[in-house]
């Protein structure tokens, strides 16, 4: 059931506002308010009001936010630790850095939340290294916010102590991975750890840990001071609040679009991105980051909820849009999207090193003619080998792009077969 057809933004609002990045700019516009608050109230509190608000992580996964803190455990006497993951690594995606950029402190002051919440006494904050603008603006941040006692000893004056230590990765995209991340936190190779345990119970450097993404953490000052029914107030009834959609590709204004969750992808396309370029129609749309299926113009109608976009054979992943014409050939979609999955697996697991390879070479040989109608059947049981069979979902990740193209394109890639050439002159260049 949709709720709200379209919302101004809270996450967003102050986007464009001078000094809104400032802690002065910051405070003015009622930012720490939410943390005040939040320390006037207990830990088991403030866990039950997330897990009411129905917050899902916003970093691809929609696991609850309030369950997953729950999951830190309060019995124990080793140190407890939240991990900030902003690595964001995801081709199509740009909504992370944007509010490292324009709204550190809105996302400091929901790390300091949580921390109270769940009791930790450190945050790392895990950024992109080709993020060196925004990691300044986060470092920068930080340093205001623990000259004016909002990280120290005593935060606020209260007796709760939290440190935050900004750290910056080498530009692995497997280190977007939660349990990568903490390994390369660690100073060790960013390669995905065995489940279980979890990071609740072991995590960075062997203590508990909840990690959660960027945009998660902009939300919860919003949700303490305002309360889980006006969150609840936006997007469906499995998906309440608001997303910040990055839609890229060939529209005619590509941007950062906050919205509630279920507005229709057709919406989004051609009201808040204004249309095709040169109003070319439609060919197909990746809802959620390059490694979500694509949709075809026909399904355009799709509420963006995971909800809904899983019974089209997709999901909302990180919201990265991504927009394409009916010029594209989606072979050539399909041998960029294969190249960069095969470039940037760890290699740890046979499914996933070996049938990222395979997709790849299978796709080029396609691509420049020398494919055979039996390469699609092939591609089909490589990408099935996959999913499912690995320590990590890097190879889920791979696989459902290629599935998503056959499914709903295999005519593009039987017309290369057939015609031993591409038939697209107009896509773009490999």
């Amino acid at each position: 059931m949709l709720k709200v057809p379209y919302v101004t933004g809270y996450l967003s609002e102050h986007f464009g506002d001078d000094g809104f990045g400032t802690l002065s700019g910051y405070e003015a516009r009622g930012g720490y308010r939410g943390l005040r608050q939040a320390l006037d109230t207990s830990p088991e509190d403030l866990i039950e009001l997330l897990k009411s608000s129905g917050l899902q992580g916003r970093g691809g996964a929609g696991f609850s936010a309030g369950m997953k803190w729950s999951f830190m455990p309060t019995d124990s006497d080793r140190p407890k630790y939240l991990v900030c993951n902003a690595d964001e690594s995801e081709p199509g995606s740009f909504k992370d850095r944007i509010l490292l950029e324009r709204a550190p402190h809105q996302i400091v002051e929901g790390i300091l939340i949580a921390a109270w919440a769940t009791g930790a006494e450190k945050t790392f904050i895990y950024i992109r290294g080709e993020y060196a603008f925004p990691a300044d603006q986060v470092d920068r941040a930080v340093a205001e916010a623990r000259e004016r006692g909002y990280l120290g000893a005593k935060v606020m004056g209260k007796d709760f102590a939290h440190e935050i230590v900004v750290t910056r990765g080498a530009g692995a995209y497997i280190c977007g991975e939660e349990t990568g991340l903490l390994e390369s936190l660690e100073g060790k190779k960013g390669l995905p750890r065995k489940k279980p345990p979890f990071p609740a119970q072991y995590g960075a450097f062997g203590m508990p840990t909840t990690v959660n993404n960027v945009e998660t953490f902009s939300h919860v000052p919003h949700i303490v001071c305002k309360g889980a029914d006006w969150f609840r107030g936006f997007g469906t009834e499995k998906s309440p609040g608001t997303t910040l959609f990055g839609v890229s590709g060939q529209v005619q204004r590509p941007g950062l679009f906050e919205l509630p969750l279920g507005t229709p992808l057709d919406e989004i396309i051609f009201e808040h991105a204004a249309g095709l370029l040169e109003d070319r129609p439609v060919k197909g749309v990746i809802p959620g980051g390059m490694s979500m299926p694509i949709l075809p113009a026909n399904q355009l109608d799709v509420p963006m909820a995971n909800e809904f976009l899983r019974e089209r054979k997709t999901m909302l992943g990180t919201g990265g849009i991504m927009v394409m014409d009916d010029t594209t050939c989606m072979v050539r979609v399909a041998c960029v999207i294969s190249y960069f999955f095969r470039d940037e697996s760890c290699g740890q697991c046979t499914q996933c090193r070996e049938g990222t390879g395979w997709m790849n070479s299978i796709v080029e040989r396609i691509e420049r003619g020398a494919g055979e109608q039996s390469d699609l059947d092939i591609l089909l049981d490589v990408a099935g080998k996959m999913e499912g069979q690995t320590i990590c979902a890097f190879s889920d990740a791979a696989a459902w792009p290629i599935q998503g193209l056959l499914r709903h394109f295999r005519e593009d890639f039987e017309a290369h077969i057939r015609g031993k050439k591409c038939p697209f002159p107009g896509s773009f260049e490999l």
